[in-house]
């Protein structure tokens, strides 16, 4: 047989072909088709080295319309011990070409499997050609079996010798591509690897974070393949293969590294006054006694002696209620101003104010319990994600990743933070981190809040798609699939 310029422009395709592959069941495929199509025969069977044996990978046989593990899906059949009477596994451990022109012919090798398969099936299995699959570091890959050849009128024949090397070469290449997405698979294992380690760090800190990180990689999963069904039925533009939807979870697994520098005592607290509501009890235990040594020193009578105690009495209680309120109304408000006035003086002219004017500050907060300082101090957590990832050597493919992580507290309309960034700037994915991180926040459990119904949730995140900050779609996709999910 001699080979013409289509054959070789085909052998140079099918090069090009398995280069380009970037999925490890694309390649595999392409392994064991590419053969079949140099040498046109009818079936083959691809195994890969694995714990010193060889595993079933992909099975084809085309005239009995049989395709299996082109998926990637397992092949029930057991693996192929290393025994030399088997031809495969003689081709593996001696990396040596085997030409077979007729298993029926032949007492190198024991054929007593094809045998017993073309018994039961119907099938005549005749020549063989057995190729080793070896990486350009001599390494072992797998071994590719390609059966019954045939010529143009369909009839099986031999293997020509002019195949060996051709497919042998083939394989190298294949062997050597999926070598280097091993490589590409355990750089990628490594940056996951060390993306967990840092989000463990950040959610052992603080028990109240400790599943805040997952939850957003999880609806941001979630919307991220509810999106993908609608494509998939015409209903949505957008999609998520493999790769985006990788990049889109190693952000929302980023989103808050930077809290990692977020004192606990802003990052966890729980009412108005914190650790410093510790700090007043003490004070007024010694206004009590204060007052107590105004009166046995004649200053004061015993009649305003006791109202100064049912008054810091009454004082304190008010602390303690406000403290921990969700809203403090303009009576309250008032009120801490009022007891900021107050104050004890000794006689030698030292005075002791009731409250501070930083304790003042934190009981004087409307809503939530963060004054303006500790929320500056909490909103610049996305400042410090920015620049951490930054000195992070991101690749090309997940070079976007610290832009969407760092960018998930912006808002449509530009009123969002650090960088005021508008819709405009803002990719569907930094979109959906909004959108995921602001639900699980509603929902979860906070020392300063309890968990909000989940249909609450999608309504105050209905009304902020109102207001422009965050996408009003990705919202209603939001509600769609966490139904689905139910």
């Amino acid at each position: 047989m001699r080979l013409e310029y289509e054959d070789f422009k085909k052998i140079l395709n099918i090069g090009i072909n398995l280069s380009t592959g970037r999925d490890r069941n694309e390649i595999l495929a392409s392994i064991l088709e590419s053969g079949m199509e140099v040498t046109n025969c009818d079936a083959s069977t691809l195994y890969l080295y694995e714990n010193d044996k060889l595993t079933f990978k992909i099975m084809k046989t085309l005239s009995m319309g049989i395709s299996r593990g082109v998926g990637g899906e397992a092949i029930d059949m057991p693996p192929v011990a290393m025994k030399e009477e088997n031809v495969c596994a003689y081709t593996a451990i001696h990396r040596e070409i085997v030409n077979i022109p007729d298993v029926y012919d032949s007492d190198r090798f024991d054929f007593s499997g094809p045998k017993q398969y073309d018994s039961l099936t119907g099938y005549h299995t005749k020549s063989q050609l057995v190729i080793p699959l070896e990486n350009n570091e001599n390494e072992l890959i797998g071994v590719l079996q390609l059966i019954n050849a045939m010529d143009k009128e369909g009839n099986v024949i031999p293997f020509d010798k002019q195949f060996d090397i051709i497919i042998r070469s083939l394989g190298s290449m294949a062997a050597i591509e999926l070598t280097n997405l091993t490589y590409m698979e355990e750089l990628k294992a490594q940056l996951y690897s060390f993306v967990e380690a840092l989000t463990t760090v950040l959610d052992e800190r603080s028990p109240y974070n400790a599943s805040h990180t997952r939850n957003v990689a999880k609806y941001s999963q979630i919307l991220a393949d509810y999106i993908s069904e609608l494509h998939q039925k015409g209903q949505s533009e957008e999609f998520f293969d493999q790769n985006r939807k990788e990049k889109l979870l190693l952000a929302a697994l980023l989103h808050d590294i930077g809290k990692i520098v977020v004192p606990l005592g802003v990052m966890d607290k729980a009412t108005r006054l914190g650790d410093e509501l510790a700090k007043v009890e003490e004070r007024f235990e010694l206004l009590e006694s204060l007052y107590e040594v105004d009166m046995l020193r004649g200053r004061i009578t015993e009649e305003e002696y006791r109202e100064q105690i049912a008054d810091l009495k009454a004082d304190l209680a008010f602390i303690h209620k406000i403290d921990a309120v969700g809203y403090l109304d303009n009576e309250s408000y008032d009120r801490v101003s009022r007891i900021s006035l107050k104050k004890h003086i000794k006689e030698n002219g030292k005075v002791t104010k009731y409250i501070t004017d930083k304790e003042k500050n934190c009981l004087s907060i409307r809503q939530g319990t963060l004054t303006v300082e500790e929320r500056e101090v909490m909103k610049n957590h996305v400042v410090v994600t920015e620049k951490i990832l930054s000195k992070v050597r991101f690749n090309k493919n997940f070079a976007i990743v610290p832009k969407w992580a760092a960018s998930h507290h912006e808002f449509l309309n530009g009123t969002g933070y650090p960088k005021h960034l508008t819709a405009k700037e803002l990719d569907l994915e930094t979109r959906i981190l909004t959108v995921a991180d602001i639900y699980d926040a509603l929902t979860a459990i906070r020392p300063y809040k309890n968990a909000i119904p989940d249909n609450k949730s999608i309504t105050m995140l209905r009304n902020m798609a109102e207001e422009g900050k965050v996408d009003g779609q990705i919202v209603e996709w939001l509600s769609e699939a966490l139904k689905k999910e139910v």
